[in-house]
């Protein structure tokens, strides 16, 4: 059976370990960095993320996560969880919080505004439709939730959610990336960059698995070529990170 590790420090990790048992998947609860060792995936769950850093903190979680992603290994991150894999976010309590990074984006915590500005919204997802099948909208549940400001010219868009005239729509300061600009009326809710994936919406609260499906076969292309890879042999400095990849909090 393939198993998937599910951060387990706060937020909806049960949600989706039942998410993942309805495909037939073993979801194990992670909570030490000697943990991760067992799992070949991993899924970063909604939560609060400001205390889900200071648990990780606790823990000393962070050094193994980014090795993690370093590795090449699929990580999902879906809210919360996109806010960890972002190498930038914005919008943060005082002092900012740790972040994995990773993902080349920027990220806007609370995009969306407070919890009695939690939504639910027809997204329109094409690629997802393409993999799984299924209708070509998803009903993507948002709570408290971030939205991405601009991403790399590697990071595939997968999802835009509309955002009304009052919204805390916010651009980046780095001129750099794909921007909103292009469309006003929309921001980036979900995007893919190699073995990682990310969601500022909730699919594990919904009874529709494509996005977890979608996931598991990532998955199964990443762990399929990094083992191709791993027999021909790699040189361990391709994998070295230089400063200007670490994670940026403001």
């Amino acid at each position: 059976m393939t198993i998937v590790g599910v951060l387990a420090l706060q937020g909806s990790f049960n949600e989706h370990i039942a998410a993942l048992r309805r495909l037939g998947v073993k979801g194990v609860e992670i909570r030490k960095p000697e943990q991760l060792l067992n799992v070949a995936s991993l899924i970063i769950p909604g939560g609060e993320s400001t205390t889900m850093a200071k648990l990780a903190e606790l823990h000393n979680l962070f050094p193994a996560l980014r090795e993690f992603v370093r590795m090449g290994k699929p990580v999902w991150g879906t809210c919360a969880g996109l806010i960890f894999l972002a190498n930038k976010a914005t919008g943060q309590k005082t002092g900012g919080q740790g972040l994995v990074g990773g993902l080349d984006c920027t990220v806007h915590r609370n995009f969306f505004g407070s919890q009695l500005q939690s939504f639910e919204s027809e997204l329109s997802i094409p690629e997802l439709v393409s993999s799984e099948g299924g209708p070509e909208t998803f009903r993507g549940v948002f709570i408290r939730a971030p939205a991405i400001l601009d991403v790399g010219p590697e990071v595939q868009v997968l999802a835009r959610c509309p955002v009304s005239s009052n919204s805390n729509l916010h651009s980046s300061s780095s001129g750099e990336g794909k921007k909103e600009k292009d469309s006003e009326s929309k921001v980036i809710v979900a995007v893919r960059q190699g073995n990682l994936l990310a969601t500022a919406f909730h699919p594990e609260l919904t009874s529709d698995n494509r996005w977890h499906s979608y996931f598991l076969k990532m998955a199964g292309d990443v762990e399929e070529s990094s083992s191709s890879i791993e027999s021909i042999g790699v040189n361990n400095s391709r994998f070295e990170r230089s400063k200007s990849d670490l994670p940026i909090f403001i």
